[in-house]
């Protein structure tokens, strides 16, 4: 399929490329890497563009890579009253996300206690497929935490209102129903709350190198004050609990779309109008597992503290562990818009990819809104990981959207027939970063091989110019699922 070149770093799929196109596909990414794109890729998202209401265009952002009905890095807009909601759009594990943490603490006094800190931390969050929490809560208790998110984590003592301030939508979607998620999916969510699961979920210690500080003021403001300062990043969503919802909602869409007579070139693609029953009732149940998944964050952020008071001897008050941001990469949310010079209300879809929005934007927590949002970048467990801040630019080209990670090239089974995990283990070693990993295969499945390079990643955002990088974190510890 021809690509025409917009500009630098956009590249368009016209809308006669393939019947049914609704809008223009395109991709943003670099000369270097567009060489490298996956057809199937172009395939999913010129699918996308097929789907009812989809408004200018379907996006893939540069760390783009073949997923579950949309592709994962793609993004979005639909009109809520002519469009569609779909979850092959949002993910099963939804509100997959990234918490960052800043502390006090420096390389200098982390690295002596990396393996007691790994080993601790290993304890006190537990990880792995089937993995259970330490936190086990009655079902009508859960439901509470499905409404209100971090909400219900201050409530019980996990967070406090300045946790709340700096995650995305306070750590809570307003309309969350438990009465529209199944009975199945409930089960699967009692016992998995403050778990890291599996996959490419982590939770890392970091440094930030003074090298690799790019923007020093927004640095400060974003609290990374001081040379080679240790933060924590942590990556995971809502597990079984959002994947049962997922499975539960697809099958229901699949009746649904013979019911509203739409069709689409994938039935991955499933979909309902968005103002359908049906379509309203999977919104209410995906904010239940997106408050859920803030949730699971804030008390794995809780352990996280818990761990650092034990091994490093110091307060919370000295160790200074204020979240940095958290945002959401799996979701689909009611935002407003301009588009064709004109302030509408449209439902995103954001699929691997993270909200960036640019400054002066309301959504964006005071103490950051004169820099723009905070946008975290996990990259491989190799390689480190960046932080940086949305833009304008964003606003006007894609929904205000940008990456979410490095992105695979590689599938898990063909990683693991490329590296032993033993292997990747000492190399890792070697290379100073500590591991704990729940099982050897699962972290060869991770290998930087499998991804592709995190820095060309985000200097194709930088030079698109949807946002700019403030830091990079280079990993000395890592724990797996």
């Amino acid at each position: 399929m021809n690509l025409e070149k917009i500009r630098d770093g956009i590249w368009e799929i016209p809308q006669s490329a393939k019947a049914g196109m609704r809008v223009p596909a395109r991709i943003l990414s670099s000369e270097t890497l567009i060489q490298t794109l996956d057809e199937g890729v172009i395939n999913q998202i010129t699918n996308v563009a097929t789907l009812p209401g989809i408004l200018q265009h379907a996006l893939c952002m540069p760390d783009g890579h073949w997923g579950y009905g949309f592709p994962i890095g793609g993004v979005a807009a639909f009109d809520p009253d002519e469009g569609v909601i779909s979850p092959g759009g949002i993910g099963f594990d939804i509100n997959c996300g990234i918490r960052l943490i800043r502390t006090n603490l420096t390389s200098d006094e982390v690295a002596p206690k990396i393996k007691e800190l790994l080993d601790t931390l290993y304890k006190n969050v537990p990880c792995g497929v089937g993995a259970t929490g330490l936190l086990k809560l009655p079902e009508a208790e859960f439901k509470h935490v499905l409404v209100e998110g971090v909400g219900w984590c201050v409530k019980n003592g996990y967070a406090d209102h300045a946790d709340q301030d700096r995650i995305e939508e306070q750590g809570c979607i307003a309309g969350a129903n438990p009465g529209k998620v199944s009975s199945k999916a409930l089960k699967r969510g009692l016992e998995q709350l403050g778990t890291l699961g599996s996959g490419n979920h982590f939770l890392e210690i970091q440094v930030v190198k003074p090298e690799n500080v790019y923007d020093r003021e927004a640095a400060r403001v974003l609290g990374l004050d001081r040379p080679n300062q240790i933060t924590v990043m942590l990556h995971c969503g809502s597990r079984g609990f959002g994947h049962q919802i997922g499975t539960d909602y697809l099958q229901i869409f699949g009746k649904a779309m013979a019911k509203y007579g739409i069709s689409t070139g994938d039935r991955e693609l499933a979909c309902a109008p968005f103002t359908s029953p049906e379509g309203q009732d999977y919104f209410a149940a995906m904010k239940c597992a997106a408050n859920s998944a803030f949730a699971n964050r804030q008390v794995i952020t809780h352990r996280i503290r818990q761990s650092f008071v034990k091994v490093f001897r110091k307060s919370d008050n000295e160790l200074g562990m204020n979240i940095v941001y958290d945002v959401a990469h799996n979701i689909a949310k009611l935002e407003q818009h301009t588009i064709e010079g004109r302030s509408r209300r449209v439902l995103v879809h954001r699929k691997g990819a993270t909200r960036a929005f640019g400054p002066g934007q309301k959504e964006v927590p005071e103490v950051y809104r004169n820099i723009g949002q905070p946008v975290i970048v996990g990259g491989s467990m190799e390689t480190g990981s960046y932080l940086l801040l949305g833009t304008e630019q964003a606003m006007q080209e894609t929904f205000g959207s940008t990456l979410h990670g490095a992105g695979r090239t590689l599938s898990r089974s063909k990683a693991k027939k490329m590296v032993r995990g033993n292997e990747l283990l000492q190399k890792m070693q070697k290379n100073g970063i500590a591991v704990r990993a729940a099982s050897l295969p699962g972290l060869a499945e991770e290998a930087g091989l499998a991804y592709k390079d995190i820095s060309q990643v985000v200097d194709a955002v930088k030079n698109i110019g949807i946002s700019r990088p403030v830091a990079q974190m280079t990993p000395i510890g890592c724990i797996k699922g």
